[in-house]
């Protein structure tokens, strides 16, 4: 039960550290941290470092962001994707694409998705443990690229 304690901790300062990066400029891991443990998520330069790398953050000009969706995944319908929890993934697809999408990753049959739930632009990907979060995300992009 630690273990899982752990995993939604980390999952919960990831979201927080996604949405601070999507919010405001921020150039060094130390800066990072130091937003974290304002809003109330602790965290070592180590953990910090591993986080940006696991949910695919880029520096550009500087300062972190969220890596843009290559052309060839958002003409194939995929935007971008984003942990929700510890056992969800959440696509945002172009308006009306959802479904084909939702479609494709079914076919592809990846072992760490239980199934997906499609709307207009936005798909809810469960996942089979919160351990295959990395992988999941690293092989869908494979599937959009």
């Amino acid at each position: 039960m630690h273990f899982m304690k752990g995993l939604r901790e980390s999952r919960k300062r990831q979201e927080k550290a996604l949405s601070l990066i999507q919010v405001r400029r921020i150039a060094t891991q130390q800066e990072l941290m130091q937003l974290l443990e304002q809003a109330g998520f602790p965290a070592t330069q180590s953990s910090v470092s591993r986080d940006l790398e696991e949910l695919g953050v880029v520096k550009q000009r500087g300062f972190y962001s969220v890596p843009q969706t290559p052309e060839s995944s958002a003409a194939r319908g995929l935007v971008s994707l984003a942990p929700a929890g510890d056992f969800m993934l959440v696509a945002r697809c172009e308006p009306g694409l959802a479904s084909s999408v939702a479609v494709e990753i079914d076919r592809a049959k990846l072992v760490e998705i239980v199934g997906t739930i499609a709307g207009e632009d936005t798909i809810f990907i469960a996942l089979n443990s919160a351990k295959s979060m990395r992988s999941a995300t690293r092989r869908i992009w494979e599937l959009f690229r």
